[in-house]
């Protein structure tokens, strides 16, 4: 059984209190004004999920980044240093090129540069990152959209007492999004302990919706349904629409006296059972006494640290029977609306590869072989991007990394859209790719690496390039006197000596088959 419960008839927070960390108006007032001679980090956005967490409490007990000894041991034993159980790393990372150092003011703010909050650096260390890739992805697969985010993100993680001046705004169901005190009050004024949780990050199914109302009824508790606002789970529908089903649902099929629906700003990992752990100790914050697991993996591995976490799993996702529609009709409705079939969804087809390789050559090809399959296609090519998007920038390596994320911002806005892009951009440091592959959605980036030898491509250069670089007349040119950085592991790898740019073009159309991102022979019935 939980804890006693002692506050409001409901159960403690992990670890005793709920932590606080936003300042107070006059405190808040002295830190902005000050903000401006200290150096700034723009949060991406999943670290500012964390901070939100953090900030509000969800994270109990935790009242800042991990410093190093709890990383180390979080990573090799599910606990922070003094021994609490805590499985997830939940860190501040940064490029060490800011030369942060102890000691140090910092400010924290969003993508837009609003100002969110302050950090008094204690501690700046290095992080073990294929360890971390593993347990926060499960994998150090570059494939993996998580895992190129991550390896973006820098190899040093900072710590040190946080002040928040202000939450991430949200303008999105703002009036679902209550932090773990309102939940708490909300939750306290039904009038029973216990509540049971569900924790959605997929549409709710009939069977999840009856487990979770039979469950409540039997126990005499409150039902808290958890909506995760953020996920990186390939496949996911995206969290307006699920949002609104739940949202539904709730007003014409739940009892609103014993329900509460709210939203959870959750940056999803894919880390298993760690994963488990850490969203059955976020959802103790809220108030949550039991949890329904959505597997019985997930069961069990709470039943195994129920005595320290506190939290009573239960089985969260019986099937359902043969004749049963899985989703309410209304759910469905939404879903077909919003979620189309993957041979409409859109992707990136991203080629990479030395100057003069043949990658705009395969690009042209395929772009027309799209068509005929019925897609609209967008080609954002390297030399005519720099003639418009990136007019005035060099070839600098600063230059180039800018000109890359300009192309894969365009391109992951177009395929959000459902629209098709083929990108064509040299594109040599490796890292900046995978900051674009990040960008996208999951499964959406398909890297294409034209492999074609450097002295090929020289006896292909028309533009003379390569031989103005042997010259010294062109500076920091890919292949001479820059490195290209090849892919570790793209989708695909075209080789260019002994095929036709029209074969390559068909090899990178059959693996579209195969994704189910196109449909195969189009007009074969004409």
């Amino acid at each position: 059984m939980p804890p006693t419960s002692t506050h409001a008839d409901l159960i403690t927070p992990y670890g005793g209190t709920l932590v606080d960390l936003l300042a107070p108006p006059e405190e808040r007032a002295e830190l902005a004004r000050r903000a401006g001679g200290q150096t700034s980090l723009q949060l991406p956005p999943r670290i500012l999920c964390d901070l939100e967490l953090l900030a509000t409490g969800a994270l109990s007990p935790l009242d800042r980044f991990l410093g190093e000894a709890d990383y180390r041991r979080v990573l090799q034993e599910m606990r922070l240093a003094d021994g609490t159980l805590f499985p997830m790393p939940v860190t501040l990372p940064v490029s060490e090129t800011l030369g942060i150092v102890p000691g140090q003011e910092i400010t924290l703010r969003n993508a837009k540069n609003n100002l969110l909050g302050w950090m008094r650096v204690e501690e700046v260390y290095p992080a073990d990152l294929d360890a971390e890739m593993r347990q926060v992805a499960g994998t150090t697969d570059t494939h993996h959209p998580l895992v190129a985010e991550m390896r973006s993100w820098g190899r040093l993680r900072l710590s040190g007492p946080l002040r928040i001046l202000e939450l991430p705004q949200h303008h999105d169901f703002p009036r679902l999004r209550r932090t773990p005190a309102q939940v708490r009050t909300l939750l306290g004024q039904m009038g029973s302990p216990r509540v049971v949780v569900f924790q959605s990050h997929e549409p709710l199914t009939r069977a999840q919706e009856d487990a979770g109302k039979r469950t409540a009824t039997g126990l005499n508790a409150t039902l808290l349904l958890q909506a995760v606002t953020d996920t990186a789970l390939p496949g996911a529908v995206d969290h307006y629409t699920r949002i609104r089903i739940l949202h539904t649902v709730v007003a014409r099929h739940y009892d609103r006296d014993k329900t509460v629906l709210n939203l959870v700003p959750l940056a999803m990992r894919s880390s298993g059972p760690r994963e488990t752990l850490w969203h059955a100790i976020i959802q103790r914050n809220f108030g949550a006494t039991h949890f329904l697991a959505e597997s019985e993996a997930a069961r069990r591995v709470l039943e195994e640290y129920q005595a320290e976490i506190g939290v009573q799993a239960l089985p969260g996702d019986p099937p359902a029977s043969p004749e049963a529609e899985p989703y309410r009709p209304e759910a469905a409705g939404m879903l077909r609306g919003a979620y189309p079939p993957r041979n409409r969804q859109g992707f990136c087809i991203w080629f990479t590869g030395l100057p003069s390789s043949g990658k705009s050559t395969v690009a042209e090809i395929l772009t027309g072989k799209l068509r005929e399959h019925g897609r609209e296609v967008t080609v954002l090519d390297g030399d005519v991007v720099r003639t418009h998007l990136s007019r005035g920038l060099g070839f600098s390596a600063e230059d180039r990394d800018i000109n890359i994320r300009r192309i894969g911002f365009v391109a992951a806005e177009i395929t959000r859209h459902h629209g098709v892009v083929v990108a064509a951009a040299v594109s040599p440091y490796r890292a900046t790719r995978n900051q674009v592959r990040a960008m996208m959605r999951p499964g959406a980036f398909l890297e294409v690496f034209v492999d074609t030898p450097a002295e090929i491509c020289e006896q292909r250069d028309v533009k003379g390039f390569y031989a103005q670089a042997r010259a010294g007349q062109i500076k920091g040119f890919t292949g001479v006197d820059d490195p290209y950085e090849p892919p570790l592991a793209p989708e695909i790898t075209l080789r260019t000596t002994g095929r036709t740019p029209e074969e390559n073009a068909e090899i990178i159309i059959r693996h579209l088959v195969a994704q189910g991102f196109l449909e195969e022979n189009p007009g074969a019935a004409v």
